[in-house]
């Protein structure tokens, strides 16, 4: 990513209502989890320090190819952060219980293929896979440039890569539904330029109120049929 947007995400991960909602569907997606967990591609930490809080019987450890973003999650986290990539984990077979990725097998530094395969490597037999990732490629916009992401997958496209990897028992729902009207306002009408990212500080009170959005559409007992990302959870056989 451009090295201003891991500033950012820095600053703003541990309020803003985006990386909140999201860190809350990793936790719950590792309910019934014990042991080592990797968050592979953990840019400045943020998830690395939720999920330490939360659930301070796990192992967590991380892994992040940007040498400062490694540094600064080390520091905010305080767990054990490899430099490595997705495409060449730098760990044994069989290491970890499970292992999440938010937002990583877009970039274009990464091939979704072989990091798929890598992921499954270091899980042992019946570890969990929990992936987040963009969707819908026609979302691409000027955010997505900053970070370098070049692909935002449907929800079937993300199981297919699993799939294909030799993962099982796999379920691909959108989330963030609730507010993709406004995401698409906001990235194809009103943004303009190479400059602009979704990651600022919001006012208070439009930050609480987006979350609240988010929180009440997790808490529905289904799926939206749409959504502004993509959660795959998925087992190694």
């Amino acid at each position: 990513m451009d090295p201003a947007e891991y500033a950012l995400m820095d600053a703003a991960e541990d309020r803003m209502w985006w990386y909140r909602a999201l860190h809350a569907r990793l936790c719950d997606s590792l309910t019934g989890m014990e042991g080592r967990i990797l968050d592979a591609g953990c840019g400045t930490g943020g998830f690395l320090a939720v999920l330490r809080a939360r659930r301070p019987d796990l192992n967590a450890f991380g892994i992040e190819w940007d040498s400062q973003a490694a540094s600064r999650a080390q520091g905010k986290s305080a767990a054990s952060i490899a430099r490595g990539s997705v495409n060449a984990l730098p760990f044994a077979d069989g290491s970890f219980d499970a292992v999440v990725s938010a937002d990583v097998l877009c970039h274009a530094a990464v091939d979704p293929a072989a990091a798929s395969m890598e992921l499954k490597r270091v899980l042992r037999p019946g570890g969990r896979l929990v992936l987040n990732m963009p969707a819908y490629q026609w979302m691409l916009s000027a955010h997505d440039r900053r970070v370098h992401n070049v692909r935002r997958l449907t929800a079937p496209a993300t199981a297919a890569i699993l799939r294909n990897a030799g993962f099982k028992n796999i379920r691909a729902r959108y989330w963030n539904g609730l507010l993709l009207p406004l995401m698409i306002l906001q990235r194809k009408i009103l943004a303009r330029g190479d400059a602009v990212s979704d990651v600022a500080p919001f006012p208070p009170w439009l930050n609480a109120i987006l979350h609240g959005m988010t929180e009440f559409e997790r808490r529905l007992p289904f799926p939206l049929p749409a959504g502004g990302s993509v959660l795959a959870i998925a087992e190694k056989p």
